[in-house]
């Protein structure tokens, strides 16, 4: 999938804002039937099939929340909910260049990780005015290592407001059959998923905002990985590791930093020479000497901890040259050109545009970082903004916009807590 950019200057855009006011629509009943036909051949390929807990107790229209694996989250969940209307929350990239049909589909737009205070009452002017379920990817990004990303922390506080049935669907394979470190690249695997009415609204009465947000993430609690060496999946193709230096990106045997490269099975360092290999049952072997990490999210883990460790002892600096790429409207990516990125205990920095663009972003905005792999096949990104301007970054040097994400949850984290502890 491709993205609309335009090159433009710092006057052209200075003044533009993203305009996410309008209500949601009614769904087209027939763009959803649509997207319902063109997603049965893969659906298909994957043998995909459904378990259902509860759903008799799902009565009119519900807010229903998903794990995101990959682009067939979306295949999938207009094959559980079909014939019934679904108003999908979704990023405002996605509308660019698309509005209208965005809007036929009855979509609401949001911004990841940046407060939106229009959000809530469009989901609830979608549900109680327009009757149609409201499908929400609470992680708001696709998983980076098979594992559910940070949620919202007020996420019951969402729920406890709008008083509606929550249903969950945590999907099986998906992430194995599309991982998004890997390219785009799809490989031969069985997806399911389990559909569950998780709450009624009898039972969100019941709970503090607190204990839902505990529920919900502890349904969110999965590891794609485990699940297939558990279930025994063997994943053959032979380009499986490449890539995997977006997630891996230290080594643990010399610790160094952006030094790995995945090619066909097997990933290597090249400043000490390591080489590890991704089996086809989702185990990690080192070809000579210890493995340290036969799991590759026990390496994500480590690398987690080690970021935590240099933002406490005051080493961590993000510091690089980037493209800007800068989303205002839903006409285009508006490209403005050379920058430079920083990012640190402080927050983040991005400066550019011969001194016209000087942004900063407070470490307690957001809980975490839209980052991303091969964002709209161009580059990995790093996106940060507010609810007028987002500001896409493709760096210039080589760096990991997972070790940016990793960084930006622990800050928050830090300050968070010692906010709190004033």
């Amino acid at each position: 999938m491709k993205i609309k950019t335009k090159l433009a200057d710092y006057e052209t855009i200075k003044n533009l804002e993203i305009d996410n006011s309008k209500k949601p629509r009614k769904p087209l009943w027939l763009i959803g039937l649509l997207i319902y036909i063109l997603g049965l051949p893969e659906l298909l390929a994957v043998k995909f099939s459904a378990k259902k807990i509860r759903m008799d107790k799902a009565k009119g229209p519900c807010l229903i929340l998903m794990n995101h694996s990959c682009f067939l989250d979306m295949k999938i969940a207009y094959k559980l909910f079909f014939l019934k209307r679904l108003s999908v929350v979704c990023t405002t990239d996605a509308y660019i260049g698309k509005s209208l049909l965005m809007r036929l589909m009855g979509c609401i737009p949001t911004n990841k990780f940046v407060t939106d205070i229009s959000l809530i009452s469009h989901i609830s002017h979608a549900l109680k005015k327009n009757k149609a379920n409201v499908l929400m990817y609470p992680e708001a990004g696709y998983s980076f290592d098979g594992r559910a990303t940070a949620l919202p922390p007020r996420i019951g506080v969402l729920i406890k407001k709008l008083g509606v049935p929550v249903v969950t669907v945590i999907t099986k394979g998906a992430f194995l059959r599309d991982p998004l470190y890997n390219g785009l690249r799809k490989r031969k695997t069985k997806v399911t998923a389990t559909v569950k009415c998780l709450l009624t609204p009898e039972e969100i009465k019941e709970k503090s905002s607190k204990e839902i947000t505990a529920l919900l993430n502890e349904e969110f609690t999965f590891d794609a990985f485990k699940e297939q060496q558990d279930d025994k999946t063997e994943i053959t193709e032979d380009f499986r590791a490449e890539g995997l230096e977006r997630i891996l990106y230290r080594c643990p045997n010399c610790q160094s930093e952006n030094t790995l490269k995945g090619k066909a099975s097997m990933i290597s360092c090249s400043n000490c020479g390591k080489k590890y290999e991704l089996g086809t049952s989702g185990f990690m072997k080192a070809k000579s000497g210890e493995t340290e990490f036969p799991h590759i999210p026990d390496w994500y883990n480590w690398e987690r901890q080690c970021v935590k460790e240099e933002i406490l002892k005051g080493e961590y600096l993000l510091d690089t040259d980037v493209e800007i790429g800068v989303i205002c409207d839903t006409k285009c990516l508006y490209m403005l050109g050379d920058g430079h990125l920083t990012h640190s205990i402080d927050g983040f920095r991005l400066t550019g545009c011969n001194g016209q663009l000087d942004y900063t972003q407070s470490p307690l905005s957001s809980y975490s970082l839209n980052a991303d792999y091969y964002w709209y096949e161009m580059s990995d990104i790093i996106c940060i903004g507010d609810a007028s301007k987002l500001y896409y970054c493709f760096p210039k040097t080589p760096i990991s916009v997972a070790k940016a994400r990793l960084a930006t949850e622990e800050i928050y984290k830090i300050k968070k807590e010692k906010k709190e502890k004033i």
